[in-house]
C-alpha cells in the first residue's frame, strides 16, 4: 500500500534496503531481499528501482534541498504488520 501510494504521487519509487549483517532476525541478504520485491512488484516494472544504502540510523538535513521527507500513515492493520514475524513465517 505504501508503494502504490508513493508511485501515485510521484509516478516513481526507489526501495532502500538497509546493508546489515545476516543472523537470525535478518537472515536475508541484500540479493535475497532485492529479488523477493522485484518479484512481488514485477507489474511496476521500470517505475521502481531496489538500491543497497549503509545501515542508516537518522535521516538528518539542513536546509530545503528540493525534496520532502514525509511520511504516509496507512491503516492500522497495515501499519501493525511486523518484517520479524513475516521472515519468521517465511523460514518455517
Amino acid at each position: 500500500m505504501l508503494f502504490e501510494k508513493s508511485l501515485e504521487k510521484t509516478g516513481q519509487v526507489i526501495i532502500m534496503v538497509r546493508d546489515t549483517p545476516r543472523d537470525d532476525s535478518n537472515p536475508f541478504d541484500f540479493e535475497d531481499v532485492k529479488a523477493r520485491i522485484e518479484k512481488a512488484l514485477f507489474k511496476f516494472e521500470g517505475k521502481f528501482e531496489v538500491i543497497k544504502v549503509p545501515n542508516i540510523t537518522n535521516i538528518c538535513y539542513g536546509r530545503g534541498v528540493g525534496y520532502k521527507i514525509e511520511e504516509i500513515v496507512l491503516p492500522k492493520q497495515i501499519q501493525d504488520i511486523s518484517a520479524t514475524n513475516i521472515r519468521k513465517q517465511l523460514l518455517k
